[in-house]
């Protein structure tokens, strides 16, 4: 995609953090770019601080329900005709002993992070085949490496990097490229944290946008499918 100035992106979980993050990024190389969550209000909040009311969407979505998602994506069409680019971005994660973890637990992980990157591409699918587009997953590098506590995000995550590289097989016939990105710490406010100074050795949400603007300038015939990354120098506990 040389021309990314021409493109339409749409982002789940667009409110903060990374999605925010490659939000910024795309809406300063020039594309039109709808972002979604369940609190509408910080969505609204979110899209005023991005800027230009031309060039941003904010879009009330639950990516549990899809026919939220589908609703979601008429309103881009309705408003822009097109889709360019997806990130499925929406994730929730929550980190107790699998003999600790509460079922609902279990569920909210498994049905935002794993069914709802189903959901969003489900819902996006036909706009992509149009537009020859693009749809990114957003991991994690719990998606190939388990750790204590955190046998449903595990799961979650293990699930998304398996569906997003099944789905690139199926999909790229249509000439729609499909990758996932699997960030290690990342300074967002996920599980209750709090960006601080302290967060300055953690991959910054704005370093993901850099990332997401690398893929779409990729020459067509390159596919990096999937993509692990990681601060150069973690931090010393």
């Amino acid at each position: 995609m040389t021309n990314l100035k021409a493109k339409v992106a749409y982002i789940t979980g667009g409110s903060k953090g990374i999605g925010y993050g490659v939000a910024q990024a795309l809406i300063h190389a020039g594309m039109k770019v709808a972002i979604s969550g369940r609190n509408f209000d910080a969505v609204q909040a979110a899209a005023q601080k991005l800027g230009d009311s031309e060039k941003v969407l904010a879009i009330q979505s639950d990516v549990t329900v899809l026919s939220d998602e589908k609703k979601a994506v008429q309103m881009i069409l309705d408003s822009w005709g097109q889709i360019d680019v997806v990130l499925a971005n929406a994730g929730v994660g929550h980190f107790a002993p699998i003999d600790e973890m509460e079922e609902h637990q279990w569920h909210a992980m498994i049905n935002t992070n794993l069914t709802g990157a189903f959901h969003t591409l489900k819902a996006t699918v036909e706009a992509l085949k149009a537009s020859k587009g693009y749809y990114i997953s957003l991991a994690s590098l719990a998606g190939t490496n388990f750790f204590a506590q955190a046998a449903g995000y595990n799961a979650s995550k293990f699930g998304v990097v398996g569906f997003t590289q099944a789905a690139m097989l199926d999909l790229r016939k249509y000439d729609i490229k499909v990758s996932t990105i699997m960030p290690g710490s990342v300074a967002t406010h996920f599980n209750d944290n709090e960006p601080s100074e302290k967060d300055a050795w953690k991959i910054q949400p704005e370093d993901i946008g850099v990332l997401v603007i690398d893929l779409l300038k990729m020459h067509p015939r390159t596919l990096p499918s999937k993509i692990e990354v990681r601060p150069s120098r973690p931090d010393k506990k």
